[in-house]
């Protein structure tokens, strides 16, 4: 099988589960959680939530929102080395005009890097409802027409790989910026 015939095959599936041109409560369904992982949304949450939640939640916070920021710098590094282009379509025009490269989806990886560090740091009941809500958010991505089913199978390996390694390496570098702004993030 060839390479063209593998896209060719990702754009075939990826259009048989588009609802974006159907209006409907699927369609209502997919829009809200192809929203819920925007990146802006869950920089907000945990920032409030630093400031206004009940200590406790604060590492996972921390963990989450620089885990957050390292992943999209990772994922525009390979969206602007693969470059390719969104399905085409309609919705999504603010992703379209300001990231019109698909491959990885970074809406995919940030759920998945949500779910896997909340496995590790939350409560198993947030874990739990992380780990059903990750996959939503990725199928909705291709729903609404603004991924392939690779870009989000992509994104989602890439979130989990991106936790992982964060979950080894995070207590030094927040011992280290912890040092460096003189006072304790959590």
């Amino acid at each position: 099988m060839s390479f063209r015939s593998i896209l060719e095959l990702d754009a075939r599936l990826s259009n048989k589960l588009r609802v974006a041109e159907k209006p409907g409560v699927l369609r209502s369904f997919a829009v809200f959680l192809a929203h819920s992982g925007d990146s802006w949304f869950w920089a907000i949450a945990l920032i409030l939530g630093w400031f206004f939640a009940d200590p406790a939640w604060r590492q996972w916070e921390v963990v989450e929102f620089f885990g957050i920021l390292g992943l999209a710098g990772v994922v525009l590094v390979i969206k602007f080395l693969v470059r390719r282009e969104r399905p085409q379509g309609d919705w999504g025009g603010i992703y379209r005009n300001t990231d019109p490269h698909s491959f990885p989806s970074g809406h995919a990886a940030r759920a998945f890097l949500i779910a896997v560090i909340a496995s590790a740091l939350a409560p198993a009941w947030l874990a739990t409802l992380l780990w059903i809500w990750a996959p939503l958010v990725a199928l909705a991505r291709v729903a609404m027409g603004v991924h392939y089913l690779s870009d989000v199978v992509a994104g989602a390996v890439l979130g989990v790989v991106v936790a992982l390694i964060g979950l080894q390496i995070y207590p030094p570098m927040i011992e280290w910026l912890t040092t460096l702004i003189g006072f304790p993030l959590w």
